[in-house]
């Protein structure tokens, strides 16, 4: 007991250490940025203001909501705007709410194309704000993480401005400036449904002191005309997400007009065209340090190239479980999904390659990273 208590000390030390300098920077955000991946979503259900909460608490420097839009037009955290996702034969594949027990929403049941992808369930833009605070919050994939199921039916839907509401709360608190990292997702589809979210979501920043280039935000997306228009509208930072394949949707949606992949964003050449609208870019994890014999091997010249066209690069997503860790940084049983791995190996090889931030489902385990390799004066491979 007396080994378990020094070590809750010695950690609650180190917090409050980093806390102290992080209050004492001129510049947001610190870097190594940690940011929180749907908050704590290893310990909470994601999009939760109860995991919003544990990241802040566990020394996250940012928390990011993804948005998607109610039918009253009001920004919501969820991964999706797909609320419950059923399989062909009507059992559940995927849900983040118990939408799909609440039979006064029986009829809401819908078939909708999504970026090219039919999907039969439940969506936010069919429910009003009111409707969908009536939910509750679920694990979305409780066979990674059952800890979390413990949880569920406890947490509403947050809305942005709850989220803001948070960060500045938590911010006031502790002394450190708290940030929102925001995506818009399925930008193009919103359009198309005529409730685009770039517009709601600028007024929400600006309502809240948030809509300039010092706040603290990053706003971020997988397409790339709707960072474009936003750069037109406000000096908000802005972050292109970057996949491993395939094509941003917007440019899937212009046909033949725009053949352009991913891969063409993160070339010398695409990199040069994504600073003229973007600050940052996120790309994949394996983008940036590959996997190789089952670790994290070489880094690409990436991250050089990415700085050299003025961009920074916050990559994802690392998580603690087996279930997402290189095959070398498993840990025992290795075949239990659910156990540890080697979290902090891996998150220290992506800063060892020059990483300006990076998104994590558990901050206790990215902050712990980033103290070790600071306090071991470790530098970036060149």
């Amino acid at each position: 007991m007396k080994r378990i208590a020094l070590r809750a000390v010695t950690a609650a030390a180190l917090l409050t250490t980093w806390a102290l300098g992080a209050a004492a920077q001129q510049t947001w955000p610190p870097t190594p940025t940690v940011v929180a991946h749907r908050g704590a979503s290893a310990l909470r259900p994601e999009h939760t203001l109860a995991a919003y909460q544990k990241a802040i608490d566990d020394g996250a420097d940012i928390i990011e909501p993804d948005l998607v839009i109610t039918k009253d037009g009001v920004l919501v955290a969820r991964h999706e705007n797909a609320i419950a996702i059923l399989n062909a034969d009507g059992s559940v594949k995927e849900a983040t709410t118990d939408v799909v027990d609440r039979p006064e929403f029986a009829t809401r049941k819908a078939t909708k194309t999504i970026d090219g992808q039919a999907l039969t369930g439940w969506f936010t833009e069919d429910f009003t704000l009111a409707e969908l605070k009536t939910l509750r919050a679920r694990e979305r994939i409780p066979a990674q993480r059952p800890a979390n199921v413990a949880y569920n039916g406890q947490f509403e839907v947050p809305t942005l401005q709850e989220v803001i509401d948070l960060a500045k709360t938590a911010s006031a608190k502790t002394g450190r400036v708290i940030g929102i990292y925001p995506e818009t997702k399925h930008p193009t589809y919103f359009e198309s449904i005529g409730q685009p979210l770039e517009a709601p979501l600028l007024a929400v920043l600006e309502k809240n002191g948030w809509n300039h280039k010092d706040a603290p935000v990053f706003v971020q997306s997988f397409e790339v005309s709707n960072l474009q228009a936003i750069r037109k509208q406000s000096s908000v930072r802005l972050v292109q997400l970057v996949a491993p394949s395939g094509r941003p949707y917007d440019f899937v949606a212009q046909g033949a007009a725009n053949a352009r992949s991913y891969a063409d964003l993160i070339t010398p050449e695409g990199l040069k065209q994504v600073a003229a609208y973007a600050n940052a870019i996120g790309p994949f994890k394996t983008l940036v340090v590959p996997v190789k014999d089952g670790v994290p091997g070489e880094p690409t010249p990436l991250v050089a190239q990415a700085h050299a066209a003025g961009l920074a690069v916050h990559i994802w997503t690392l998580r603690p479980e087996n279930a997402f860790l290189p095959a070398g940084l498993k840990k025992a049983p290795n075949t239990d999904g659910t156990a540890r791995g080697d979290s902090v190996g891996e998150i220290t090889a992506y800063l060892r390659a020059g990483i300006d931030g990076f998104f994590t489902d558990d901050p206790a385990v990215g902050r712990a990273a980033v103290q070790a390799f600071t306090a071991k004066g470790m530098t970036a491979t060149k």
